[in-house]
């Protein structure tokens, strides 16, 4: 499969960035590392006349600590660039272990924090070369009428699949959104539409820019446990973040959050009611392990079954918790 022709873009800056946006809107698509957006090309799923390539914006790379707020990541900073901070392993230890996950050392090396932010939602039915997608006339995320995955409904099931996002909101982060009416900071919570074809709230003409990750929640011990067809490179069918805030072995805060097995990731609802003044046990694991499992709702997505993608979401939960707490 080779790429499609387009236009490649270059801006050095954010301004530029926008202003290119808005003068090719409609067929343009923006690109970061290009992990997930060109193989898609390639199948025909995208066929932009333009191309706009974010990595000359040199202000959107790097982390760095901001004093009484906690720290920066500029979107475009690479997720190898993260997995190696010694910041972000210290303090935020379930963010380094998502990252750590996320495919290869190679795609790490290309990929970035927004661009796994901002993931498109992938199905067996979409996620195929455009001969394979015409001999089953196509699905409801792209060209077609039929939902393959829930035929009748009108209801796009494509999951999402980023690792770090579930770490993210176990961590109450934020992120930056710049776009032609200035700059706008949003919940990571509130980002994303669970909708395999909306998916995100951002608008055509807006960018990722920054991610926060807040002081109140450096320290708090974390894991995150993944399930992939191949260790060495796939992304999650079923994926667990956890993290912890612990004090004399007690938990006085915490939050679980699952990726992979819903168009959107999401927290884990009531985890507090049950964690909250205990000391985490097999039990307590269990109960949490048992709620995220209610929250997945994983359906004929991928090449595993979903009873099985439910299952291990409470198994993953169970070790994440009692991992978490031992860290």
């Amino acid at each position: 499969m080779s790429l499609p022709s387009f236009r490649l873009l270059r801006p050095k800056t954010l301004d530029g960035a926008i202003a290119m946006m808005a003068e090719y809107a409609g067929d343009l698509k923006v690109v970061a590392g290009g992990t997930d957006l060109l193989p898609s090309m390639k199948q025909k799923l995208f066929t932009p006349g333009y191309v706009l390539d974010l990595r000359g914006i040199i202000e959107l790379r790097g982390i760095r600590s901001v004093s009484g707020k906690g720290i920066e990541i500029g979107a475009l900073t690479a997720l190898t660039t993260i997995e190696h901070d010694p910041t972000i392993r210290r303090d935020y230890p379930v963010l380094y272990e998502a990252t750590k996950t996320v495919a290869s050392p190679v795609l790490r090396n290309m990929g970035t924090i927004g661009g796994n932010l901002c993931l498109d939602t992938r199905c067996l039915w979409y996620n195929q070369s455009l001969v394979w997608r015409q001999s089953c006339g196509f699905c409801l995320k792209k060209d077609g009428e039929l939902c393959h995955v829930a035929p009748g409904g009108k209801y796009c099931w494509a999951t999402f699949s980023g690792d770090t996002p579930p770490a993210l909101l176990c961590l109450g982060a934020e992120i930056e959104i710049a776009g032609p009416g200035g700059v706008r900071c949003t919940p990571l919570s509130e980002f994303y539409v669970n909708d395999g074809i909306v998916r995100l709230h951002l608008a055509a003409n807006e960018i990722v820019t920054r991610v926060f990750l807040p002081e109140s929640s450096a320290g708090w011990r974390g894991s995150y446990q993944k399930l992939r067809v191949r260790g060495s490179i796939d992304y999650p069918l079923a994926g667990v973040a956890v993290a912890l805030k612990l004090r004399s072995g007690r938990v006085e805060d915490a939050r679980v959050a699952i990726t992979a097995v819903n168009p959107a990731p999401f927290l884990v609802k009531d985890v507090d009611a049950q964690l909250v003044g205990a000391m985490p046990s097999e039990d307590i694991a269990e109960r949490i392990g048992d709620l995220a499992a209610s929250t997945a709702k994983p359906l004929t997505t991928s090449a595993l079954t979903p009873e099985y993608r439910r299952e291990m979401v409470r198994v993953f939960t169970k070790r994440a918790i009692l991992r978490a707490a031992a860290n």
